[in-house]
């Protein structure tokens, strides 16, 4: 079995892990806001943005001094001391990284095209770039890559770093994922008339698109035991078109069915999933009918986009590291917010949940889907007895 040793992240909610279970309980993101200048027609639009200042980039690491690498090394920052350890411990060779992003740099380069940014250097941009930042960054000699499959990005990083301690290449895993505001993906997505323009709302009667954010989430996967594992990971491709799920979301019960399986469960015994409900029509109708065929409504769940916003490329590590959170913490689960707009009923029943409860079992399921038909869950937990 994979345990969690330490976890740590950064998004609309706030800057360290006491602010993030604040606002998570109050369901309040100070991050969340209408902001202008980022849409081409000069519309306004919800984002969610990292508020506060961000650490620097180290002068001899200037070719990586981008946003995205200052957001991991915010995350970074709070779990350093366990990260130190792993590497005292293990030696440099057998600490592994794998990180996701959509983004990477994307952004700088953007500003370069637009009026010439100082200090821009063409390797801030490629994708591979956060996994490289942090292993020059952390003097590590041990496996490091990125994976970019859009917004099943760092969950498949997590993935990956569970197998690369089980194949026996590495004795701890950094993984995770990070994506910074980028004008491209909020204006691509506006193309796709996919972004709303008011503040998403999951599984809503009027829900209209995604609100965007920007996060950084790492966590340390280890074999020495710890009090929460990685209890299973769920993936599949279904390739049913480039930008759409799969109308009966075969591919996301692939995925989910997978990770029970691994992990050794019954539908039963998830205490809470964590949807990935991104407020698009086609999203939540898919993915609620999915639920249904598998949990029915007995299971609570929640998407909490509209807290984060779509993190993209880092949607799979934030909200794995948030059920985290609600465990190692005992958080209430955070309900789906109807006080602006009604719940779509026409939707079948999943479990939805409207008011904070207590979770009830200590294993909580993670879905992230993605474009192309790339779908994922993990389950993150107590280990069995």
């Amino acid at each position: 079995m994979i345990y969690l040793s330490a976890f740590g992240m950064v998004n609309a909610l706030g800057n360290n892990l006491a602010q993030i279970a604040a606002q998570l309980q109050a369901a309040e993101a100070p991050g969340m806001q209408p902001r202008d200048g980022w849409l081409q027609d000069g519309k306004r639009c919800w984002l969610g943005e990292v508020q506060g200042a961000l650490p620097p980039i180290p002068a001899a690491l200037a070719a990586h001094n981008t946003r995205n690498n200052q957001l991991l090394l915010a995350a970074l920052a709070q779990i350093r001391p366990a990260v130190d350890a792993a590497i005292a411990q293990h030696g440099r060779e057998r600490v592994a990284i794998v990180l996701g992003t959509s983004t990477s740099g994307v952004d700088e380069g953007d500003r370069q095209v637009d009026d010439a940014l100082p200090g821009y250097d063409y390797r801030m941009q490629e994708l591979g770039d956060p996994s490289r930042f942090l292993a020059h960054y952390l003097e590590l000699d041990g496996p490091a890559y990125t994976i970019s499959t859009a917004c099943s990005s760092s969950a498949r990083a997590i993935i990956s770093g569970q197998r690369l301690i089980d194949a026996g290449l590495a004795d701890v895993a950094l993984v995770g994922g990070a994506d910074s505001l980028s004008r491209m993906p909020i204006n691509g997505f506006a193309s796709l008339d996919s972004l709303s323009e008011r503040h998403c709302a999951p599984f809503s009667a009027d829900r209209d698109g995604i609100s965007i954010g920007e996060a950084a989430a790492l966590l340390l996967l280890t074999r020495e035991q710890q009090p929460l594992a990685l209890l299973g990971c769920g993936e599949s491709s279904d390739a049913w078109h480039m930008s759409a799920p799969h109308p009966e979301g075969i591919g996301a019960e692939r995925a989910m069915l997978m990770a029970l399986q691994q992990a050794g469960l019954q539908p039963q015994d998830v205490g809470y999933i964590n949807l990935h409900g991104t407020a698009t029509p086609l999203n939540d109708q898919v993915e609620s009918a999915v639920i249904h065929r598998l949990f029915g409504d007995r299971v609570p769940c929640s998407s909490t986009k509209h807290l984060t916003g779509h993190t993209l490329g880092a949607a799979g590590a934030t909200e794995a590291a948030l059920a985290v959170l609600i465990l190692q913490q005992n958080l209430p689960l955070p309900p789906q917010d109807f006080s602006q707009l009604a719940r779509d009923t026409s939707l079948p029943e999943c479990g939805l949940i409207t008011a904070p409860q207590p979770l009830a079992l200590p294993v909580i399921a993670s879905n992230s889907f993605a474009f192309g038909g790339n779908n994922t869950c993990l389950i993150v937990g107590k280990p069995h007895e």
